[in-house]
């Protein structure tokens, strides 16, 4: 017997049918961290990141990662998304600073955006880090995940 949604009746992998599901609108909010040093905070905040702004670039990577979600995770559908934000968030801790960035995106559509908004913030990470390794290739990314999520047949699911 099969009872995995994304495998057919061989058992070979397959996307599955959301033909019969309702459009209804969908949200999803994911966060990543970044570790880095004061150095970096400070090349920042003095404008001496030869490549430029990161997270303004980290931003637009970020959204080019949420609209090619599906190019990149073999079973996700395609989805038109109809928003995608960014909150950039310094916090001091007590070995220099962590960045917390934030994604929102937002459908109206028949599947969630859960894998949209996840790939936002870890490719905006990853932007952020090559923006800076020149500075220090000690930054540490950790902590990605779903914040929350609305929308669909399973409704609202927020993190705890």
């Amino acid at each position: 017997m099969n009872n995995f949604t994304h495998w057919n009746a061989e058992g070979r992998p397959k996307m599955v049918d959301i033909s019969e599901k309702e459009i209804t609108t969908r949200t999803a909010i994911a966060r990543s961290t970044i570790i880095l040093s004061d150095t970096v905070y400070e090349a920042i905040q003095q404008g001496g990141i030869k490549k430029g702004d990161p997270t303004q670039v980290a931003q637009i990577a970020g959204i080019m990662g949420a609209k090619k979600t599906a190019d990149l995770i073999p079973m996700c559908h395609p989805i038109m998304l109809q928003g995608t934000d960014f909150q950039f968030n310094y916090e001091k801790v007590e070995k220099g600073y962590e960045l917390h960035i934030q994604a929102t995106v937002k459908c109206s559509g028949k599947t969630g955006v859960e894998m949209e908004a996840l790939t936002a913030v870890t490719i905006a990470a990853l932007t952020f880090y090559d923006m800076c390794k020149a500075v220090d290739k000690t930054m540490v990314i950790k902590d990605t995940y779903l914040v929350e999520k609305t929308g669909g047949k399973s409704g609202t699911f927020v993190h705890k």
